[in-house]
């Protein structure tokens, strides 16, 4: 049974806080939490250590409220969305009639990598919609970039307000077209220079050669070995679902490598390719997904002339 917002709610019910104040934060998070030990649901807070530890003080003492590692729930889009499903999945078989989670990403996800935290917060109305899920996102608007919020109201049906209001999203867009648009990508800085290799027509055996030569010593061995591993996997790809010419190119300095993959193709016709595990293996869907799990950054862009994919390892 499904209680407060939830109650007569299908599936996901996926809420924004947009807040500006640690006041306005607390006034909506605490009765979400209460509301929900109150109902015996699993409650869950997936903060950073800053609001964790606010949270936690403003609950009464011994409140049976669960506080998850933030920071390694949201170490990349798709292994979040492995570990919530499992998460969610294992309250369900339980016997939850609805679960309740707080979470928010942090300032470092906002940078260079949001594109594809973007695209995790618009897959996810799609991959919890099987489960009772109630979830609010923290974002603070005092601090937050604008072009953030406005993804956040594209990607969340609604908003959480205090005094439990819950207004609807005018802006929010379905994941089906969301996921398909080119998010806005920011250059790397190891792209302004020329790229260490640059290979056209490259079989997969050897990108992996390629990649492990330019690469090796830059990063360490386990690193190399997952990258080779994506490259393969999007190579792969690139010849067997695009179109030629198929190029490679590789930029490399201490600690960092990129690669972009690029074919004249449209790109992946799924838009939850990389996010969800392919249901097969003979699919363009299985590579992304294996980048995905593997990689620090990947970045997707389709153009007239084709689609490009870049895989980023290491910071």
């Amino acid at each position: 049974m499904r209680t407060g917002a939830g109650a007569g709610h299908t599936g996901y019910l996926h809420e924004a806080i947009c807040y500006d104040s640690d006041e306005h934060l607390l006034d909506v998070v605490v009765p979400f939490l209460l509301g929900g030990v109150a109902a015996g649901e699993p409650t869950m807070v997936s903060f950073g250590p800053r609001n964790a530890a606010l949270v936690q003080d403003a609950l009464p003492a011994g409140c049976p409220v669960m506080f998850l590692a933030g920071g390694e729930v949201y170490a990349r889009p798709a292994g979040a969305i492995r570990a919530y499903r499992t998460l969610l999945g294992e309250h369900v078989d339980a016997g939850a009639g609805q679960i309740r989670i707080v979470g928010e990403l942090l300032p470092e996800h906002f940078g260079a990598c949001w594109d594809w935290w973007a695209r995790y917060e618009s897959a996810i109305n799609h991959a919890y919609d099987e489960f009772p899920l109630w979830s609010m996102c923290a974002y603070d608007a005092r601090s937050t970039p604008s072009h953030v919020l406005a993804d956040a109201h594209r990607t969340h049906p609604f908003t959480a307000r205090p005094l439990g209001e819950h207004a609807a999203n005018s802006e929010y867009t379905d994941p089906e077209t969301f996921l398909l648009e080119n998010r806005p990508e920011i250059a790397d800085p190891l792209q302004q220079r020329p790229p260490a290799a640059d290979v056209l027509g490259p079989p997969p055996d050897e990108a992996r050669q390629v990649v492990r030569a330019v690469g090796e010593g830059r990063i360490g061995d386990a690193r190399i070995d997952d990258l080779t591993l994506a490259v393969s996997e999007i190579v792969a790809n690139a010849h067997r679902y695009g179109r030629a010419p198929v190029r490679m190119r590789v930029w490399a300095a201490d600690g960092r490598v990129v690669v972009t993959v690029a074919d004249t193709g449209r790109g992946p016709k799924d838009p939850y390719a990389g996010l969800l595990p392919a249901t097969s293996e003979n699919s363009a869907g299985f590579g992304l997904w294996i980048a995905h799990q593997v990689c620090d950054h990947v970045s997707m862009q389709r153009g007239t002339d084709g689609f490009t994919i870049r895989l980023t390892v290491g910071s």
